[in-house]
């Protein structure tokens, strides 16, 4: 075990820690005890002296400490083999399918670790200096117990760079599959692991992909920022018509794609700016039976947040002019930053500046192969609201 350096904390700033918060930032910390290399295991302790817990120190971050220890738990291939089977357990029991999110960072006790599974083939993040030179243990824990065709990292994440790591993507092990088709659902659906969105797939709205199939029975759909069609093709299954939009040309390619391995002739692919679109619409009076919205993070600091609350804004009270009298409008947040209290509030402002009166039918999240621990707010960021609009 490497010699362990200690890390004591300012008055006070152990509550948020020991309340199940994995970050030590920087300008918390009042003293270190040793000469701790970058990704190094270090101890963490309060201004009074208490043993809070264990993580890997990087000086390049402003996140100096990741905590994953809050025992006396050694950091060895068996502490991450025993987490990434309990992580396992629980989406196997949750999921019929073998397409989830089997690790989520900080929910499943291994911040900056993320591992998505697409049956045989498996994508990781490595997001912090420490998990990158643990990098070994986790391709042989995946090898030992899960035999993969592919084990690929994506390594294209800006945070990363914070780290002091490059941005590289890169095969782990195995071979690139020639095509990988899932299944999710019922709906097949192709996964680009290099060049997709994440890991290739938008996992965390697996389940409100598949509840947007009571509102779309005979509808005329328009599904906003589609991106490969996720929303899209479960609309199709049962709808009238389907129009989707991305400013990607590829992204409207793999809706294309995807359409036709579902044998499905009802969706209209449009490359272009979704705003503009939107008030092209609006301008030809031209309505729809339900709308998508799952646009990018409009925020990924606070400083962004006023910003992008606006942007959510504009376009929520677009798609809300644009929806026919009692029909549905699905709209999303994958900002953390964009909180709940925060878009409900811009939905209601929305709904007042459209004219039209608004019913809140379901509120939803991600799902729960992207578990949220409290404690961990960071770990709560996905909001979906399904509305009907009179």
């Amino acid at each position: 075990m490497e010699n362990e350096a200690k890390i004591f904390l300012k008055k006070g700033e152990e509550k948020r820690i020991l309340q199940g918060h994995a970050w030590v930032y920087a300008n918390e910390v009042l003293k270190i005890e040793g000469k701790p290399k970058n990704g190094s295991l270090v101890a963490v302790y309060s201004f009074q002296g208490q043993y809070i817990g264990k993580g890997y120190i990087n000086y390049l971050s402003k996140i100096l400490v990741r905590i994953f220890i809050r025992g006396n738990e050694e950091d060895s291939f068996a502490l991450y083999e025993e987490r990434i089977l309990q992580a396992n357990r629980l989406r196997a029991k949750l999921f019929q399918d073998k397409c989830y999110r089997m690790v989520f960072a900080e929910a499943d006790n291994l911040p900056a670790l993320i591992i998505d599974r697409y049956e045989d083939v498996f994508v990781v993040q490595l997001l912090s200096l420490g998990i990158e030179k643990r990098k070994e243990y986790i391709i042989d824990i995946l090898k030992k117990h899960f035999h993969p065709l592919t084990i690929f990292m994506r390594g294209d994440v800006s945070v990363r760079q914070k780290e002091g790591l490059s941005l590289e993507n890169k095969l782990l092990y195995g071979e690139l599959p020639k095509e990988l088709i899932i299944t999710e659902c019922g709906v097949k659906m192709k996964i680009d692991i290099i060049n997709g969105q994440k890991t290739g797939y938008f996992l965390d709205q697996k389940y409100n992909r598949f509840t947007l199939r009571q509102y779309c029975e005979n509808a005329t759909v328009l599904d906003c920022f589609c991106n490969s069609g996720g929303f899209s093709i479960n609309a199709a299954l049962i709808a009238k018509e389907v129009t989707s939009l991305d400013i990607s040309q590829t992204a409207i390619e793999h809706v294309n794609y995807n359409a036709k391995l579902n044998h499905l002739t009802n969706i209209n692919t449009v490359c272009c700016d979704v705003f503009e679109q939107l008030r092209k619409y609006r301008t030809k009076e031209k309505k729809f039976d339900c709308i998508v919205l799952d646009p990018p993070a409009f925020c990924k600091n606070l400083e962004q947040v006023k910003n992008a609350y606006k942007g959510y804004k504009d376009i929520n009270i677009l798609a809300m002019k644009l929806v026919k009298k009692e029909g549905f409008l699905m709209t999303c947040s994958c900002s953390h930053y964009m909180t709940d209290v925060l878009f409900e509030r811009m939905l209601k402002e929305s709904a007042y500046q459209s004219g039209r009166q608004v019913k809140v039918l379901e509120k939803r999240m991600q799902s729960p192969d992207h578990p949220i621990l409290f404690g961990s707010d960071e770990s709560s960021y996905l909001k979906v609201f399904i509305l009907q609009i009179l």
